[in-house]
């Protein structure tokens, strides 16, 4: 079970959920939200990754347009609250708040080492503009979207970064997946992994698009990566 703490920017203060492991010490990793807000899938992401030997923080990226944002993907009145609050959401400034979230991830004691990050979803976007953008040591994105709208950071990335792909992505057809692998084809640092027949969201637990197989090799993927590239 984990905290709340607040996040200090020039802008204000924000929460985040935090969760450490039984020895209180190791690596941090920032779990970045889908568009539902810090609800229990992002939480229990975390918890699961404390439970691995992860300091993991979780920031309120909705801080700005609405608090403490705790839904579900289960009915369609939170699906519209969903998408109102995606198309409000600032890219840059949700980049400029994980920044924020990373160096005071950095300051908490028991952190050690290398910091992380991993992202669904939104958060698969914001991962992938993470790795571009910030000083963050490994980053792993699952079915990001609209990456190819901002492949050309992908040459600025120069950490291991790690990308979970949906091949049935809905949300990302088919020559926008092109584009991604061809330009992170090209950066030794990145690998892309590919899910035959899965569709957006295929990781989401009790989500219309979960496939227990896909999730576990996606998750093995990704802690095998974090294992390797931050312990």
């Amino acid at each position: 079970m984990g905290e709340r703490i607040e996040i200090k920017t020039g802008d204000g203060a924000f929460g985040a959920y935090l969760a450490k492991p039984e020895s209180g010490k190791g690596p941090g990793v920032v779990v970045i939200q889908e568009i539902f807000g810090v609800n229990a899938n992002v939480r229990d992401i975390a918890d699961d990754l404390a439970a691995a030997g992860y300091v993991a923080i979780a920031p309120d990226l909705f801080w700005r347009i609405e608090p403490g944002v705790d839904i579900t993907d289960q009915s369609e009145a939170e699906w519209a609250k969903a998408f109102d609050l995606f198309a409000k959401f600032n890219v840059d400034l949700g980049v400029s708040d994980i920044a924020a979230t990373i160096k005071t991830l950095k300051a908490i004691p028991g952190v050690s080492g290398k910091i992380g990050a991993v992202g669904h979803c939104l958060g698969g976007l914001l991962a992938y503009l993470t790795a571009a953008r910030t000083d963050v040591d490994v980053t792993i994105s699952y079915y990001g979207v609209n990456i190819a709208s901002l492949i050309g950071e992908a040459g600025t990335i120069s950490k291991p970064i790690l990308l979970h792909v949906a091949e049935k992505d809905q949300f990302v057809p088919p020559e926008a997946q092109k584009q991604m692998a061809d330009a992170l084809g090209a950066n030794k640092n990145a690998t892309m992994i590919s899910y035959a027949g899965q569709d957006h969201a295929f990781a989401r637990i009790g989500g219309a698009h979960y496939n227990g197989g896909a999730a576990l090799a996606a998750n093995a993927a990704t802690a095998a990566f974090f294992a390797a590239n931050l312990k």
